[in-house]
């Protein structure tokens, strides 16, 4: 059965706090759902400062995802971890696994906006130091043995319930990104469909004498709409993915690499460029049959303060007339 994947920014760049706290209660909802329906993954992303309200804090809605479910897998997707205190950090992933039973995976990346370090106080210029300080600081604690931290000796506690240690993958598309994942002997997720960059990594691993697999992104990636008429829906509810899809564009600059990134100026252009897609449910299913066992399914319900009653929709389009053929 393909992956199947729900995922969840709570962006709504006109949300009142009343309206975006309805948002975030209808996420839940639709995590309960998406669990009971036999959804892969539940997805969510970090970051800061962002006038749309992006959502800033994956680890405390991660935790309000695990509560609401009971089997489905939650991802960070990514944690930008030289911006935490990495001991603390430790702390709160493994009691997130102790209390989901190893239901989190978190993909461990450095951000590319160097506005996010300065809101928070960090040193850009840092990132990949602190960076290696936080991943080796996490397997270190997660022995639940003393070990030495910054000049003293430290020891975190809990253990957490997954071993050797919780989930964790390195992000990133750069070779340092690469590099830093084979050192560790840690799995390595590509940002988006490099294959050099896989074989960069496995000749690393090899070099440093570690274990790990690479999990890449298939060449396209496409983020889902469910819709009966999806000319009906361009055209009452385009505006919302169009807006994601320029802001995540605007911050991907230089040699920053994703699976998804959008060069449409206006609805036309991204619906021809086929990024973001409002396909039915029969199309679904084909393009799951096209994938194969490989294929992967983003549905993003919430898209750019897309309306929750049509989020609504396209789940349950999803739910009910593309799973059940997915699992035949």
């Amino acid at each position: 059965m393909p992956v199947t994947v729900v995922r969840l920014n709570l962006v709504d760049p006109d949300a009142t706090p009343r309206g975006l706290s309805e948002r975030y209660r209808a996420a839940l909802e639709m995590a309960a759902f998406a669990d009971e329906r036999g959804v892969s993954t539940l997805q969510t992303e970090e970051h800061h400062g962002s006038t749309d309200n992006w959502l800033p804090a994956p680890l405390a809605f991660a935790g309000t995802l695990l509560g609401a479910t009971r089997r489905i897998t939650v991802t960070v997707s990514a944690l930008i971890a030289p911006l935490y205190d990495p001991l603390r950090l430790a702390e709160d992933l493994a009691v997130l696994d102790l209390a989901s039973g190893g239901r989190l995976i978190t993909v461990a990346g450095i951000g590319y906006r160097p506005e996010e370090y300065a809101a928070l106080g960090t040193d850009w210029k840092r990132r990949g130091a602190l960076q290696d300080e936080a991943l080796e600081t996490l397997l270190a604690a997660w022995t639940g043995e003393p070990f030495a931290y910054r000049g003293r000796t430290v020891r975190i506690t809990p253990r957490p319930y997954t071993r050797p240690h919780p989930p964790l993958l390195i992000g990133g598309s750069s070779q340092a990104a690469a590099r830093r994942a084979a050192r560790l002997g840690l799995p390595f997720f590509p940002s988006a469909h490099l294959p050099e960059l896989e074989a960069y990594y496995h000749a690393r691993r090899e070099e440093y004498g570690t274990e790990g697999w690479c999990l890449m992104p298939p060449a396209a990636t496409p983020l889902l709409h469910l819709s009966e008429d999806p000319d009906r829906a361009w055209e009452e509810y385009g505006t919302h993915l169009l807006y994601e899809a320029r802001r995540y564009a605007s911050w991907q600059q230089g040699t920053v690499r994703s699976a998804v990134r959008s060069r449409a100026e206006d609805v036309a252009a991204l619906r021809r460029e086929g990024v973001y897609r409002v396909i039915t449910p029969e199309e679904c299913v084909a393009l799951a049959e096209e994938g194969g066992e490989l294929a992967s399914l983003v549905l993003h319900p919430l898209c750019g303060g897309m309306p929750v009653e049509e989020g609504w929709r396209s789940l349950r389009l999803f739910a009910e007339r593309v799973l059940p053929r997915l699992k035949d």
